[in-house]
């Protein structure tokens, strides 16, 4: 966590990612998940083919309009998050929450990888009773499938209220590709992915 600190006081803010394509807004769907640090659950989910947009943000707690210093202290209830936009012609939510779960670690409460604290947990938030439903049979087939012996700890619950983040922390790791990388081998996130699934995106 202490790493990441220091990189975003380095940070240089610069344009949000570009907004949806026009007249697709009323064909696209919304998932949202949390999976430690959003800068890496958005790099890892937007080149999937079918996502349209993925926002970085907080959601999960009470706090309205948190700030990054107030999530990262652990007090606000939000977990570091994704809210994604994405076409159904394309990609289902169902092979979303498939990427989702391979680039998660679902066996640890209160971080992911490096990163430790509440707002690091790994969680799926639904948005409707089918994403529910979906949701609970994806978990139940990967405790099904698994290779690994821990439990699956991820929750699933109701989708809240989702703030975006400072644009500072939108597309981080485009912006600053060699800090990122940094931060992602120190955290050996892709090692631990690697132990749990086998290949990841990186391998």
């Amino acid at each position: 966590m202490f790493l990441r600190h220091l990189l975003v006081l380095l940070a240089v803010s610069l344009p949000a990612s570009a907004a949806s394509p026009p007249g697709a807004a009323h064909r696209l769907e919304k998932a949202t998940f949390a999976g430690g640090c959003f800068w890496s659950m958005q790099r890892d989910m937007e080149p999937i083919p079918g996502v349209v947009s993925v926002i970085s943000g907080y959601t999960g707690g009470t706090k309205v309009n948190p700030t990054y210093e107030e999530v990262s202290a652990g007090d606000t209830g939000h977990a570091e998050a994704v809210e994604i936009l994405f076409d159904p012609a394309k990609i289902t939510y169902r092979q979303l929450l498939d990427h989702f779960w391979r680039n998660v670690d679902p066996t640890t409460v209160g971080r992911q990888f490096c990163d430790r604290g509440p707002e690091y947990r790994s969680e799926i938030f639904f948005h409707s009773a089918e994403q529910k439903m979906s949701a609970e049979e994806s978990k139940r087939e990967i405790e099904r499938t698994k290779t690994f012996p821990e439990p699956i700890v991820t929750q699933i619950v109701a989708a809240g209220h989702f703030y975006r983040a400072e644009e500072y922390h939108q597309d981080y790791p485009k912006k600053n590709p060699i800090r990122y990388h940094s931060y992602r081998t120190g955290c050996r996130r892709d090692a631990r992915l690697r132990e749990l699934w086998g290949k990841t995106p990186e391998s």
